[in-house]
C-alpha cells in the first residue's frame, strides 16, 4: 500500500501539538534573557512581575498564534531580511 502525500505536509513533530522545537528554545532564550536584564536593573518585584509579562507575552502570543502556523524564527528572518533589503518580490 502507498500513501501519497501532499508537498505542503509538514511532518515536523511538535510539542504539545502546538509550539515546534526550535520556537520552544526561542521562548525559553528570550525569558531567560528577559528575567536577567531586569534582575540586574531593578529590584522591586511588582516591577519585575510587569516588565517581564509585558516583554515576554507579545514573543509568545505570537510564536502561539503566528502566521498561518509559521515557525517563529523563520517569520522573524523574513523580517529582518525584508528590512535590511527592502524589494518587493514576485513569485510565478
Amino acid at each position: 500500500m502507498k500513501f501519497i502525500f501532499p508537498q505542503n505536509y509538514n511532518l515536523n513533530s511538535k510539542l504539545f501539538g502546538m509550539f515546534d522545537y526550535s520556537t520552544v528554545i526561542f521562548n525559553i532564550l528570550w525569558g531567560l534573557f528577559i528575567f536577567c536584564l531586569i534582575n540586574l536593573i531593578f529590584n522591586n518585584v511588582t516591577i519585575k512581575i510587569f516588565l517581564f509579562i509585558t516583554l515576554y507575552f507579545p514573543i509568545f502570543m505570537f510564536s502561539l498564534i503566528g502566521f498561518n502556523h509559521e515557525n517563529i524564527l523563520y517569520v522573524l528572518y523574513y523580517i529582518a531580511k525584508y528590512l535590511f533589503k527592502p524589494k518587493v518580490y514576485l513569485y510565478k
